[in-house]
């Protein structure tokens, strides 16, 4: 396996980019709650010199400047036990510019009383922003817990919600 890693500049301040031979694998923020060991993300590299990286750097940028509304990127999510796996599988079907909440999310899994378990895995999710688990709010709809925090949280909400009424306003 070839592992490697950039930190690239983004409108959201500096991420790093993590790719194991051609899928991306990680998308961290600074202060990322749960990050993998330094050890395990192997060389750093400039995103430039990488075709995985610059294409994962060139869609992320897209995607926060409004360009874009998804990613079409090869992607692996590694990590996780099988019941943090089933949730992130459930965050990719959260529609762009919609939220559901922890205990919705809970609930497609059989027990609402996996919330917080369910708030775990989601704060553990390796792929943020490409996995979109800021699109998830505490029960009340407020804003709760994000990796990146939570004013990044909100700027990607918003971003989405702008990118809903463009679309709206071309038909």
């Amino acid at each position: 396996m070839n592992n490697r890693h950039a930190i690239v500049s983004t409108q959201l301040g500096d991420l790093t980019l993590v790719a194991s031979d051609d899928p991306v694998t990680g998308v961290y923020f600074p202060h990322h709650w749960v990050k993998p060991e330094r050890g395990t993300l192997g060389d750093e590299v400039d995103a430039a010199t990488d075709p995985v990286l610059t294409e994962a750097t060139r869609q992320l940028t897209q995607y926060l400047a409004g360009e874009r509304d998804d990613f079409d990127l090869k992607t692996e999510l590694r990590g996780g036990d099988a019941f943090q796996q089933k949730v992130w599988a459930l965050l990719d079907d959260i529609p762009r510019g919609a939220t559901t909440t922890y205990g919705e999310l809970a609930e497609q899994l059989g027990d609402k009383q996996l919330a917080q378990l369910v708030g775990k895995a989601v704060g553990s999710n390796p792929l943020s922003i490409i996995v979109p688990c800021h699109r998830v709010v505490g029960k009340d709809g407020k804003l709760t817990g994000y990796a990146g925090g939570l004013k990044r949280k909100q700027f990607l909400l918003d971003l989405e919600e702008l990118a809903l009424v463009k679309e709206t306003r071309l038909f």
